[in-house]
């Protein structure tokens, strides 16, 4: 059974055309009939709907003068029931909607960056400054870290972003002042690549509590570094801009983030699920985890079984439902056979597009930093922002703790 989607266009009847229609586009009532949008365009149809015909004026309904797409569409929004006596009750389907709690949110946007730094703090405050061998003595590691994740909050370049790091040095937040080049200096080194992952599993704990079902995806992040080749095929030479891979497992609720793995643009998605999946089932209970097809084998699915979940992913065109282990086969009948509640279940996944541009809409699309060491952990920063912002709208919404942990403590070593 194919997938309906949009890809597949061309491969579905017209009744199914109507279905993505009215599942994607609003068709308005008004006092001639339906106003339909055109699925590729952007004009719009009207459906004239009588009791004995429906008309619409797109060009397949007038060649074939029976029912187009979008007469499909306006029938699968209205549902026409008929009683023994004759008469005719139509149903009108109302999409649910979940709308925005407009007065936690308020108060979480108008009292976010304080309290980021006021949970960030509290956070590098946790990590034990490596110990004196020699020379001068190092600047503190957490007010190094608290500053380039602060710094990455702004989204401002280092020189402008000392006005910022003043304020948290008056609040206290810091012990001293970190300037920017040192803090360009921490960037670099790949030490704090272990710590700051370890941060992205602490600021996702308050939630344990409240994630059950999660998704795995990934998304990248544009770099000021190109690469050039010599392409045989076309005869000249092609550019292009390299870019940060960043590989994920978030909750379907809060689109917190659990586990994160940073890798070059060419590496594949299914090798991830492996590490991350692990890291996010240590602290939370993993129930579901939905991907897309890039994620679909038959390793996936048994190391999902063995952490207690279940592992949702769509099934390929040309994918068997024997020869791959008794959990394959069982999520394969699955697919086939309650296709509608298998997708259910895999919808979630579009919780991740959503997580990829609440990070990227508030703290970038891209890296400052040129060196692949800097990159990797200037992305790490932006995950960890983006946790504490989920944090604290969580806990004004939910009224939850920003519990991280007391008693545990981040180890930096040879920093």
């Amino acid at each position: 059974m194919e997938q309906i989607t949009e890809q597949n266009f061309r491969n579905l009847t017209r009744e199914q055309r109507g279905q993505l229609i009215a599942q994607k586009y609003r068709i308005r009532r008004t006092d001639k009939g339906y106003e339909v949008p055109s699925q590729f365009n952007k004009g719009k149809y009207l459906v004239k709907v009588r009791y004995d015909k429906k008309e619409c004026n797109c060009p397949d309904y007038e060649l074939r003068k029976c029912k187009c797409k979008h007469i499909h569409a306006v029938e699968y929004t209205l549902k026409k029931e008929i009683d023994k006596e004759g008469n005719t009750v139509i149903t009108q389907t109302v999409k649910k909607t979940y709308p925005q709690n407009w007065k936690s949110y308020n108060i979480s946007q108008q009292t976010e960056k304080e309290k980021l730094m006021e949970l960030l703090a509290d956070i590098t405050s946790r990590i034990r400054q490596p110990a004196y061998t020699y020379g001068r003595p190092r600047s503190n590691l957490g007010d190094n870290i608290f500053a380039m994740v602060f710094k990455t909050y702004s989204t401002f370049s280092g020189r402008r972003f000392a006005t910022d790091m003043n304020w948290a040095l008056e609040k206290g937040y810091i012990d001293s002042k970190v300037p920017y080049n040192t803090m360009f200096d921490y960037f670099k080194k790949p030490e704090l690549t272990p710590i700051l992952a370890k941060m992205v599993m602490l600021t996702s704990l308050p939630l344990r509590t409240a994630e059950s079902k999660f998704n795995i995806d990934s998304t990248g992040f544009g770099t000021s570094n190109f690469q050039r080749w010599y392409s045989f095929k076309h005869g000249k030479e092609i550019c292009s801009r390299r870019w940060v891979k960043c590989h994920f497992v978030n909750g379907a609720k809060s689109n917190i983030i659990t586990s994160v793995k940073i890798t070059t643009e060419n590496d594949a998605d299914c090798p991830q699920l492996k590490e991350m999946a692990q890291d996010t089932a240590k602290y939370f209970n993993m129930e579901e985890l939905s991907g897309d097809k890039a994620y679909l084998s038959k390793d996936n699915f048994e190391l999902v079984n063995s952490l207690g979940g279940t592992f949702y992913v769509p099934f390929k065109s040309n994918s068997k439902g024997s020869g791959n282990g008794m959990i394959w086969k069982k999520m394969y009948h699955f697919f086939m056979l309650n296709n509608e509640e298998y997708l259910q279940h895999y919808h979630a996944r579009s919780n991740a597009e959503t997580t990829v541009h609440m990070i990227k809409s508030k703290f970038g699309d891209r890296v400052r930093s040129k060196l692949w060491t800097a990159q990797v952990n200037e992305v790490l920063c932006k995950i960890i922002a983006h946790n504490i912002c989920c944090v604290i709208m969580e806990m004004n919404e939910l009224g939850l703790e920003s519990n991280f942990c007391p008693n545990s403590q981040i180890v930096a070593r040879n920093v």
